[in-house]
């Protein structure tokens, strides 16, 4: 086994870039808004400070980074079921490259449950990976530069001009705060859009025994 597999060591690997890059394509493809490099580094960012601030182990939250940076990887394969698919990849590169099995199962089972259609939270890494993905809601995801064309996706991403994550380890709460134009997209096209990404983060950040807060436009939502 091989005890020095970092998050480091993900970025850098050759086959992680390139399913990646190429399962973006596919999404792309299917007019969904982007799902590579930058939003899983800040996935990756905002897991591992939930992790830290919950009072996890550095190690612990080093390997909820190696999960929000793989969890789409199966995107190249399809988006239906890209979580067990980005799981299943994940678990043949982590093996491959010699990692503790103990530490691949908490990696590979926090990315199969990352999917609000079907997922749980089954542990800190799941729940902590959960609430990460969900809140990267913003501008600059959104692929289509013609709002004319826009459909309701891409209307509620663009319409999200400032997102912050704030993580409270004293208050044990995890805060979203979203600033959006009402002129592009009302509020209730966000809660029709994301009510059940929302709803995952609520439980998500129970099962921390934590709080998650949404605020839109400076009014509390959640």
């Amino acid at each position: 086994m091989n005890p020095h597999i970092t998050f480091d060591t993900i970025k850098q690997h050759e086959e992680v870039t390139v399913y990646m890059t190429a399962g973006d394509r596919v999404l792309a493809a299917m007019g969904y808004t982007e799902h590579a490099f930058v939003h899983g580094n800040i996935v990756a960012d905002w897991a591992a400070e939930i992790m830290s601030a919950f009072g996890y182990s550095n190690r612990e939250a080093e390997l909820v980074k190696m999960a929000a940076y793989l969890h789409d990887i199966g995107n190249v394969v399809n988006r239906e079921g890209h979580a067990q698919s980005s799981a299943l990849m994940a678990f043949t590169l982590l093996t491959r490259l010699g990692m503790d099995p103990k530490e691949i199962s908490q990696v590979i089972s926090a990315i199969g449950n990352h999917d609000e259609g079907n997922g749980q939270s089954i542990s800190p890494l799941a729940a902590s990976l959960a609430i990460a993905d969900k809140s990267d809601v913003r501008r600059s995801r959104v692929r289509n530069q013609d709002p004319i064309t826009f459909d309701i996706h891409d209307r509620v991403n663009y319409a999200v001009e400032k997102s912050e994550l704030i993580v409270d380890a004293a208050e044990k709460t995890v805060t979203l705060h979203l600033t959006i134009d009402t002129a592009i997209a009302p509020k209730i096209e966000y809660f029709e859009i994301f009510l059940g990404r929302m709803m995952m983060c609520r439980k998500a950040a129970d099962y921390l025994d934590g709080t998650f807060i949404l605020f839109m436009n400076q009014t509390r939502m959640l």
